[in-house]
């Protein structure tokens, strides 16, 4: 059953969505954290539609050091991630021995600032010819999350009731499944699909997040 499965990680890289899945994930999970938190900097998800020229970016970041980016373009996805108290962390390796095997496309992405690029304990990328993700190769221990990929990328098992239970206890809320579900398949928003998110606000008041995000309307 699909609870017992592995979730993403550098471990189970077939756990992780294709390109055009994951991008639509990030929208999703931006999407009801802009509805649930107005306040942008209190956010744990965001995603920018254009972030750069032909360029989207999704990202993570939960204040306490822990963040991951995803850099999506014409030729495909590559994934960066920090978990400051797992055991790659506190190896503290050269970070150019998680960027040495990039493909071109995303070589910038190992110098970009807004990257955190030194900080990093996980990286990923898949071209889109590719028939599944890469990661970097690194000598890690038999079992256990040691980069902390498994437990910041849980959220990309596609599933929106992983969203309600973590929204549940970060947020201290109940999300309605409905909504939830609705927001993952990408349905426009609705002042319904909004209140049953988060009652205290609107749709009227989401047009620069929905823009920003690039969510459907």
């Amino acid at each position: 059953m699909k609870q017992n499965m592995p979730g993403p990680s550098t471990r189970n890289l077939s756990q992780l969505p294709d390109v055009f899945s994951l991008k639509r994930l990030l929208q999703s999970v931006a999407m009801l954290d802009a509805i649930i938190c107005p306040e942008w900097a209190y956010r744990y998800y965001s995603f920018s539609a254009n972030w750069a020229t032909e360029e989207m970016m999704g990202s993570m970041r939960n204040g306490e050091g822990d963040e991951f980016f995803v850099l999506f373009n014409s030729y495909g996805a590559f994934i960066k991630g920090f978990d400051h108290e797992s055991m790659v962390a506190s190896l503290r390796l050269p970070s150019e021995q998680f960027y040495r095997d990039l493909p071109r496309p995303f070589a910038a992405c190992c110098s970009e600032p807004a990257f955190s690029p030194q900080d990093v304990t996980f990286c990923m990328w898949r071209l889109s010819e590719a028939p599944a993700w890469s990661s970097a190769r690194l000598e890690l221990a038999a079992s256990g999350d040691s980069d902390g990929s498994a437990h910041l990328l849980s959220i990309l098992d596609c599933s929106p009731d992983t969203y309600r239970q973590w929204a549940a206890e970060y947020y201290q809320r109940e999300v309605s499944p409905q909504a939830t579900i609705a927001v993952y398949e990408h349905r426009a928003l609705t002042d319904e699909i909004v209140a049953a998110i988060n009652p205290t606000t609107d749709l009227a008041s989401l047009g620069e997040d929905i823009a920003q995000i690039g969510y459907p309307t």
